[in-house]
């Protein structure tokens, strides 16, 4: 029976994994949407290409380097990541680079193309989160950040969440970042973008209780020690 339940361990996070990647897939599209459209990127984004402008990596790459430290910093402020929030450090990056090399997207000459290739990227960025955040696995690196600051300094999410990103668009531009009208659009229409993905595919992120990987490895040592202690 306890071996039962540890391996439906595996088989839930097995079935799990096609709604993340497609997910990590998605936001992907939405960053590159967002570069290509020449109209600004999300905050982090600009921070991303801020970095891009002095280094000799990537956008995935920086992505992937700057979630690395976040979540570094994150577990030092008391946050447990979980296995959704290591897979999306990796693979948001590692997609975008790989699709980017393609040339499949690319600027159109039109403006109204292009404030049209905005729009969808911002509806896009909601059907990622709703897909990625979904199966309960981790959020994003970033928003780890977040609580694990409002948790530390006791102050309100949206003062949190605003100082962040304001902290990231400041030394993105300083940085070179492409900072335009479409920043300050990713800015208010996100989070309305993200509550309507969740709304059409029913997901309370209030109820949500997200694995992290202390609850994922207790889980199944404590099925492991149980099934040595019966033999």
């Amino acid at each position: 029976m306890k071996n039962d339940k540890r391996h439906n361990i595996w088989i839930t996070l097995i079935y799990k994994m096609p709604s993340l990647f497609f997910g990590y897939l998605l936001y992907a599209v939405a960053i590159l949407l967002t570069l290509y459209s020449k109209l600004g990127m999300s905050p982090w984004d600009v921070f991303h290409m801020g970095i891009v402008n002095h280094s000799i990596l990537s956008l995935g790459e920086a992505s992937e380097v700057v979630g690395f430290c976040i979540i570094i910093l994150s577990i030092f402020l008391g946050v447990t990541p979980g296995i959704g929030s290591i897979l999306n450090m990796i693979f948001i990056g590692l997609f975008v680079d790989l699709i980017n090399k393609t040339g499949i997207i690319k600027t159109p000459e039109n403006l109204i193309y292009r404030i049209v290739m905005l729009v969808l990227a911002i509806i896009v960025m909601g059907l990622a989160t709703y897909f990625y955040l979904r199966v309960e696995l981790g959020a994003g690196p970033r928003d780890g950040l977040m609580e694990g600051l409002v948790r530390k300094l006791n102050k309100p999410v949206w003062f949190i969440r605003g100082t962040i990103e304001v902290t990231a668009l400041i030394i993105g531009f300083v940085l070179g970042g492409p900072v335009g009208i479409g920043t300050l659009l990713l800015a208010l229409l996100i989070g309305p973008s993200v509550q309507f993905a969740f709304k059409i595919g029913k997901y309370d992120s209030k109820k949500a209780k997200h694995i992290d990987l202390i609850d994922l490895y207790r889980g199944i040592i404590g099925l492991k020690n149980a099934e040595i202690r019966k033999n």
